[in-house]
């Protein structure tokens, strides 16, 4: 069965950002004149899945606003003769099918994954975590779906960490079956630098089977009454294969402050509109006034 769904958890409060986001989504926060969320729907999209589901919760209309169509907008942009914006609006209303489901408390990832069932159905999904936004030749998710289609089961985007940052990040350890590919025998959720098995840290893309949902329901609350996907998925692991990839290219991690700065600058320097602009007035910024 093709892979036709992505699932976007966007219920967190996004506390790292206050106050910017005390009214406004965290992934709705622009990377040059984009929101974070966007980058990751775009990157669905161009990996042939289309039909996207959005998991959100209080004060996250501004996401639904984003997607949908906006006649006041596309009609101003068209009255004034502003043909390259309006394209711009338009297509983004037009990326895909787009369906919201409330997740009324943020209680973990992996509820968030859970209360997707019955729209997911029977059928393999991806979940996609925008906070991870990845630059790369071949989209990311496209890069798992090929994968995918050789096993016919659940792949995890992983990538090398410096060993001090195992403890921030689910590791992996597992038998590598060619280069970049490992077949998973355990996960361990944020270890400490003398438990992880490895430095190969789990990033926010999966290529996941349904059997996950029935996993998901089993795994018992932990901190905070948080249900943890990672927890899913060690269970899952006692029923059926999984597969850790090595992406090819670049993840910036929005969700922090600083690497939100680096991605903004880094990809405001490989736009052909300001990039060589921007590149100029950084060579000649004086950080001592």
């Amino acid at each position: 069965m093709s892979i036709r769904k992505a699932v976007f958890p966007a219920a967190g409060l996004g506390t790292r950002f206050l106050p910017a986001t005390k009214a406004q989504p965290k992934e709705m926060l622009p990377i040059v004149d984009k929101p974070i969320i966007q980058y990751g729907v775009e990157e669905a999209v161009s990996s042939g899945l289309d039909e996207i589901i959005i998991v959100t919760g209080r004060n996250k209309r501004a996401i639904e606003d984003h997607f949908d169509i906006s006649f006041e907008l596309e009609y101003f942009l068209q009255k004034k003769g502003d043909m390259d914006l309006l394209k711009q609006v338009r297509e983004i209303s037009e990326l895909a099918t787009v369906y919201y489901i409330r997740q009324k408390e943020p209680l973990g990832l992996g509820h968030a994954v859970l209360v997707t069932k019955e729209i997911v159905k029977d059928e393999p999904f991806a979940v996609v975590l925008s906070d991870d936004l990845i630059v790369s030749e071949v989209p990311c998710l496209k890069q798992m779906i090929n994968i995918y289609e050789r096993y016919k089961c659940s792949v995890i985007a992983v990538e090398r960490v410096p060993k001090e940052e195992v403890k921030n990040y689910g590791i992996i350890d597992g038998k590598e079956l060619e280069n970049g590919l490992y077949q998973i025998t355990d996960l361990i959720e944020k270890p400490s630098l003398e438990e992880a098995p490895s430095n190969l840290a789990i990033v926010g893309r999966y290529i996941l089977t349904p059997e996950i949902f029935n996993m998901l329901e089993k795994v018992k609350p932990g901190r905070g009454g948080e249900i943890q996907l990672t927890d899913g998925l060690k269970l899952l692991l006692d029923k059926e294969a999984i597969y850790a990839y090595e992406f090819k290219g670049k993840r910036y991690d929005t969700g922090n402050k600083l690497g939100f700065l680096i991605a903004s600058v880094e990809l405001a320097l490989s736009r052909e509109d300001i990039g060589k602009i921007f590149k100029e007035y950084l060579r000649n910024i004086n950080l001592d006034k």
